[in-house]
């Protein structure tokens, strides 16, 4: 790790913490110490039924709880004690709504349903037509 530093407008930087964003090994090492965090302090979590459900793609992580066993404010303050240097930030559901990545996620009665989530700035082009693009990259996107 004494080789951890990357440049910036012609200028050398060496992080106190952490790796270089872009460095092509940081994914993998915050890949390996969340999967050290998720064995070590959410599992017993799953175990003890407080959580039942987690599914984690990158950084983001999905989490039905049960409400009669824990709270969210709770989860989220033993989440973010766990590492000062790593803090998570809760989106909880608005009418029984709530966006995990591009889906939308509905909880109803009895059923939970997923839909596409557009983004407001969404624009719904891929590659625009008048692009450098290859013209085979702008037909598959189609």
């Amino acid at each position: 790790m004494e080789q951890n530093y990357f440049q910036y407008n012609n200028q050398f930087y060496k992080p106190h913490k952490g790796i270089a964003m872009g460095s092509p090994i940081s994914g993998t090492i915050a890949e390996i110490y969340l999967q050290y965090l998720e064995n070590d302090y959410i599992k017993h979590w799953l175990d003890s039924n407080e959580i039942s459900f987690y599914k984690r793609y990158v950084d983001d992580i999905f989490i039905i709880y049960n409400q009669n066993k824990i709270k969210e404010d709770q989860i989220l303050l033993k989440i973010n004690g766990i590492d000062k240097n790593l803090q998570f930030k809760m989106t909880t559901e608005e009418n029984g709504n709530i966006k995990f990545l591009d889906l939308t996620i509905s909880r109803g009665r009895k059923i939970i349903s997923i839909s596409i989530y557009r983004k407001t700035t969404n624009t719904d082009t891929t590659i625009h037509y008048l692009s450098n693009h290859p013209f085979e990259q702008k037909i598959s996107s189609l």
